[in-house]
């Protein structure tokens, strides 16, 4: 079983796309019993609100829902729990880092790694207002690390 928690600041936008487009593709390629996927925030601003409307009508534009999802914090024994911890942005990462105290299992990552794009962040739409492109880069770290595992 593969764990997977994708993780952005406020766990509005950007980590409950990735959480919801990477359970679709899963399901989709029919291995949705080998996953177990959710997303938290770093921050505790948004916690208990639901996914921000533009992602959540990105995703409906995709066939995709996400109903019932409410940010969450990340907590410091999520560590422990997860395979794979993806932050959208460096930031995240930093914030990851420090609340695990490192990351000595190498379980911390940019989703952006695997679409080949190292070291990137993904636009926070929160700012950008720009949904459509961070779909678009969601998807594609989505699909690469799919490919990866």
């Amino acid at each position: 079983m593969h764990r997977i928690l994708f993780v952005c600041h406020g766990n509005i936008c950007r980590s409950p796309m990735a959480e919801f487009v990477m359970k679709d593709l899963v399901a989709k390629a029919g291995r949705a019993d080998e996953f177990h996927i959710e997303s938290a925030a770093t921050s505790s601003e948004e916690l208990g609100n639901p996914v921000h409307p533009g992602t959540r009508k990105r995703l409906a534009e995709e066939g995709i829902s996400c109903a019932g999802k409410t940010a969450r914090q990340l907590r410091r024994d999520d560590y422990d729990q997860w395979d794979l911890i993806i932050g959208a942005d460096a930031a995240n990462l930093r914030n990851m880092q420090r609340l695990f105290g490192g990351d000595p299992a190498g379980k911390l990552h940019l989703l952006l790694d695997y679409a080949d794009r190292p070291g990137q962040s993904i636009a926070d739409p929160w700012y950008t207002g720009n949904f459509d492109e961070t779909y678009d880069d969601v998807l594609a770290g989505c699909k690469g690390l799919m490919a990866a595992l």
